[in-house]
């Protein structure tokens, strides 16, 4: 941990570093409430695609309710986290195709991703003050792709609050073709196999990385939000993983909206986050 130069009344900020499998350091935003006492809720929060996990000054309201957040950032995307691996194949155009032609799993970026999250959450877990039981995720588009993963690896996660999750059920995404956010399939078939010889071998080595096979697992409350209108992560993916939940559940669907900010239910994840659903 060092701490960051940022002035705060209410919190201090720190970056955290831990070393990831394969040797990779990840790198984490950490925000501590300065008035800190006994034991409190720990939030872990997950970025989209390609970005980072933003400025401090983001976290600074859950910190001021008490929670000690932890800020995760996806290796070798938009924050400080590296991706040290070696691969086989396409690298040009897109994170879910990364590794595939390994032909192994463990090759997959998104494997040591959702790995980085499993020792973020257990980090935070065993943190002086923080509360394990009471352990709290937010996620949106790729980020909430990665709570869910994290809610599945770590059961003892005690909620989830997710919008339109991305990475579930690739064969079903594919078939939207290539204007979603998933459009890295379709153009790895375009240019690495055109005659989908090894389509099958591909579609089942995905599956290694594919939330909905994390969802059974979860024990968590979940609150999800999603547009009905997303054409990015169409709502039928995100529904393959929802479905598989079998803890305590709540949808909030938006029927105009897309991939994109849906107002009007800030004030119920709050709550959410708050009070008991």
């Amino acid at each position: 941990m060092k701490k960051a130069n940022i002035p705060s009344n209410v919190v201090n900020f720190y970056h955290l570093y831990f070393t990831g499998i394969g040797g990779a350091k990840v790198h984490a935003q950490l925000v501590i409430p300065k008035k800190i006492h006994g034991f409190h809720p720990g939030m872990l929060m997950f970025h989209g695609y390609h970005c980072s996990a933003g400025d401090f000054e983001d976290k600074i309201g859950w910190a001021a309710e008490g929670f000690i957040v932890l800020a995760l950032d996806c290796r070798g995307q938009g924050g400080l986290s590296e991706d040290n691996q070696a691969y086989h194949g396409d690298i040009l155009n897109g994170l879910i195709i990364r590794g595939i032609e390994n032909w192994n799993p463990v090759k997959l970026y998104f494997y040591r991703e959702f790995l980085d999250t499993y020792q973020a959450t257990k980090i935070l877990m065993k943190m002086e003050h923080v509360d394990k039981n009471r352990i709290f995720v937010h996620g949106v588009s790729q980020g909430g792709g990665l709570a869910i993963a994290c809610a599945g690896l770590v059961p003892e996660i005690y909620k989830v609050q997710v919008a339109y999750p991305f990475l579930s059920d690739y064969r079903k995404a594919y078939l939207y073709g290539s204007s979603t956010a998933f459009s890295e399939l379709s153009y790895w078939f375009h240019y690495r196999d055109p005659l989908h010889k090894k389509e099958t071998e591909f579609f089942n080595m995905l599956d290694y990385i594919d939330i909905k096979f994390f969802a059974d697992n979860i024990k968590a409350q979940v609150l999800w939000e999603m547009g009905g209108s997303d054409t990015q992560v169409p709502p039928e993916t995100q529904m393959a993983a929802y479905n598989r939940i079998n803890s305590k559940k709540q949808i909030y669907l938006a029927p105009e909206y897309g991939h994109e900010f849906i107002p009007r239910i800030g004030d119920n994840i709050r709550k959410f986050f708050i009070h008991p659903m």
